[in-house]
């Protein structure tokens, strides 16, 4: 019923910049939290950023100053621009939505995305 699919992804250089996207689609009535996590391999998920719906931003510790979240709710997308990347940075990147499907007064669920590579390589 409800999809969020990431887009923006890829291999970039130590410095270089990247936007990622993720679009939910179906049925929604509205949405909370949006959040991006990342994991790098034989590493546990992490939380990079999240957004509110009324645009309070929280960021793990080392990318403030580095990327920035952000929503429009019209297109129910959650953007993460990513500037300053480094090594330390690739990882699988998911979205996360917190969904109400059809009315203000039903329960939000959760939905991940598929998740997006980025690679921070010379």
């Amino acid at each position: 019923q409800v999809q969020l699919v990431e887009s923006g992804g890829g291999l970039v250089q130590p410095g270089g910049s990247l936007r990622l996207s993720c679009k939910a689609s179906g049925s929604i009535f509205g949405i909370r939290t949006m959040n991006w996590y990342r994991q790098a391999p034989g590493k546990e998920r992490e939380l990079v950023a999240g957004i509110t719906s009324g645009g309070t931003t929280n960021y793990k510790e080392s990318v403030k100053g580095r990327f920035t979240i952000s929503r429009e709710n019209a297109k129910n997308t959650v953007y993460l621009q990513m500037n300053s990347l480094k090594p330390e940075d690739t990882a699988v990147y998911y979205c996360y939505a917190e969904i109400q499907s059809s009315s203000a007064f039903s329960s939000p669920l959760r939905y991940w995305g598929q998740g997006t590579q980025v690679t921070v390589s010379s």
